[in-house]
């Protein structure tokens, strides 16, 4: 079921907000080389985060969304609050080792090495209409394997929101013909 969120029509008509300035860029963090994307100075501006909340549940509003999963830690933010607004249940996506119940788990390749990620294994109905939530779209691995878990408890995914996007690493193209919205797009 999808919910109904009560503000979607308000933010048609209010004034665009630049979420790009609420974002702090630090350069050489936390290597040289490195331009790191701050969300920290977005999230502590109420208005910037209700905007946000907002406009993701805006877009998915009339796409089939029977749970939202957030994946650890930066999707919680996001993905909590957008689970409220638009009347779902909410799933974490966890680090392994950190969820007390029953797991399934998934490893996916990184830069350096290889992580794992776990989701309760009765935290998706099969058929259920999944929507993953996270703060940043880079390499697209993360997301890549949160959407694996969904896959192996066969949950539908409906698509896929973030609030930055870093274009020059095509993490999109690593998750395919997906719905994917992102608010704030860096081309380098």
């Amino acid at each position: 079921m999808v919910g109904n969120p009560s503000h979607v029509g308000m933010i048609a008509s209010a004034a665009t907000m630049d979420l790009r300035s609420k974002i702090r860029v630090i350069p050489d963090f936390p290597k040289p080389g490195v331009s790191y994307k701050d969300i920290t100075t977005l999230l502590k501006d109420g208005a910037a985060l209700r905007y946000v909340v907002d406009l993701m549940a805006e877009y998915f509003a009339d796409k089939p969304v029977d749970v939202i999963v957030g994946v650890e830690s930066r999707g919680f933010l996001f993905g909590a609050p957008l689970a409220y607004k638009m009347g779902t249940g909410f799933v974490l996506v966890r680090k392994p080792g950190k969820l007390p119940a029953e797991t399934v788990s998934v490893n996916y390749e990184l830069e350096y090495g290889c992580d794992s990620l776990e989701i309760h294994k009765d935290a998706i109905e099969p058929g259920q209409r999944v929507l993953l939530v996270d703060d940043l779209l880079a390499t697209g691995g993360t997301m890549l394997a949160a959407a694996d878990l969904v896959k192996q408890l066969k949950g539908e995914i409906t698509g896929f929101a973030f609030l930055v996007e870093l274009a020059y690493l095509n993490g999109r193209e690593k998750l395919g013909d997906y719905d994917i919205l992102t608010l704030v797009t860096y081309e380098e």
